[in-house]
């Protein structure tokens, strides 16, 4: 099976670039991006892979994929041929279709622009060429950062982007029933999530039910830490399924990771501190992760001294903590930004010398290294230039700001060209802060 145009035409004769988008996030970004590209005189191309992709894309020329993965390759090697494709929009770089995609993209030339929920969060998004995480082109040199961060300004203060757990919490609905009530159409798709969206949705349930519990148990958990005046690390979960763990780790789930910090913990760490284990706010509930914390501590000796909450104010967490460890959450970001000292299991773009902790974690827990100040503010100062855009996925608000960024730093990027580790920005990604930070109105 290939391919069946869902909206006929063909693009005009003035387009300056050519671009592609695969799948997004679930909700409207990609097609209202689609459409200001459109609106600037692009050619603009769509890819649908299941009827969520097909609900909420409403720009421009796109095509129901009928096949599986293994007919991909060939329909899209085709597809990008035939349409004289110069861009590639998607969003994550582990999905197995995009994989592939990407792959291809790059033996042909394309540029491939990749978004993400933002390595420093809330209020920024990911887009960067080429890949992202831990396929990201970013230097790991803090004297690349510290030398690029010469010719950019200081940061001014951002505002904050409103952002609705709801709406999110909706337009993932809407996205996969619409992939369920449309799945003839597109007998070839599998998904690249490994729970049904049925055993995930009743995961939520099971959560949404449970959740005055949880907020009554984590507050009296919280309150126990404080009142001890015991000094805590803290080590916020990752979602077992998420590719940060999967790919940009060596761990392949979430549950060796545990493991390991509660070994390292129990043999190394003083014996008056605590190590508080916070749960993912987005996890499904299918795997109840705070009788797994408890039982690996009390097997090790240790359940006295590791709480764990399932939900609470991460920023006021972190602030109040001793040290971090993570595999890779971008939570990591906040606690450099308040000189928490943080350690890094995993395969991090923030993970850079004089900003994470460098020892292995068994010397973590007694001598835990503060970031420098001044490597950290010329990391963020780069990483805002570069390949972050202040907005959001979940509000009008929020949209706008992103759809405005996105679209010019995606113009900025020369068609074809390859972005390569180098030792100072490139002048052409220099840009003016304000267009990645449009006011808010």
């Amino acid at each position: 099976m290939g391919g069946q145009d869902t909206r006929p035409g063909s693009a005009g004769d003035g387009e300056q670039r050519r671009f592609l988008f695969l799948q997004g996030l679930a909700g409207p970004f990609f097609s209202l991006l689609g459409r200001r590209l459109a609106e600037h005189g692009h050619a603009v191309h769509r890819i649908n892979f299941n009827g969520g992709d097909r609900v909420y894309w409403r720009q421009g020329h796109a095509t129901d994929y009928r096949g599986n993965l293994d007919r991909w390759p060939s329909f899209f090697s085709r597809f990008i041929q035939a349409r004289g494709i110069t861009d590639l929009v998607l969003f994550g770089d582990c999905r197995p279709l995009h994989k592939v995609a990407i792959g291809i993209a790059k033996n042909a030339g394309l540029q491939i622009h990749v978004f993400e929920e933002g390595y420093i969060r809330p209020d920024f998004v990911t887009v960067e060429r080429g890949g992202v995480n831990g396929h990201s082109s970013l230097w790991r040199d803090p004297d690349a950062y510290l030398q690029a961060a010469r010719s950019l300004p200081p940061l001014p203060e951002f505002p904050g982007v409103p952002s609705s757990f709801g709406r999110r919490a909706r337009e993932d609905v809407i996205y996969n029933l619409s992939a369920i009530a449309l799945r003839p159409l597109f007998p070839g798709y599998k998904t690249h999530r490994p729970w049904s969206i049925v055993t995930e949705y009743a995961g939520w349930i099971r959560r949404l039910i449970g959740a005055k519990g949880a907020a009554l148990r984590s507050r009296a958990v919280l309150d126990r830490v404080q009142a001890s005046g015991k000094r805590y690390f803290i080590f916020p979960l990752q979602l077992d399924d998420d590719s940060q763990i999967r790919v940009h780790s060596h761990y392949g789930g979430i549950q060796p990771a545990i493991d390991e910090v509660l070994d390292s913990f129990a043999a190394h760490a003083p014996e008056d501190v605590l190590l508080l284990v916070k749960g993912h706010p987005l996890d499904n509930g299918l795997i109840d992760w705070g009788d797994r914390i408890r039982d690996g501590a009390a097997r090790r000796g240790i359940a006295d001294r590791v709480p764990y909450v399932e939900e609470g104010d991460i920023d006021q967490i972190v602030r109040g903590a001793a040290g971090l460890v993570t595999v890779n959450s971008t939570t990591g970001t906040l606690s450099l930004r308040h000189g928490v000292p943080t350690i890094v299991l995993g395969h991090a773009v923030y993970d850079v010398p004089r900003i994470t902790h460098s020892g292995p974690l068994s010397r973590f827990w007694a001598s835990p290294q503060p970031p420098e100040t001044e490597v950290f503010d010329a990391f963020r100062r780069v990483l805002i230039d570069r390949c972050l855009v202040h907005g959001g996925y979940f509000s009008d608000e929020g949209l706008e700001m992103l759809v405005s960024g996105s679209a010019a730093r995606i113009e900025a990027a020369a068609p074809g060209a390859v972005q390569v580790r180098a030792t100072a920005a490139k002048p052409e990604i220099r840009t003016a802060i304000g267009r990645a930070a449009p006011a808010r109105g």
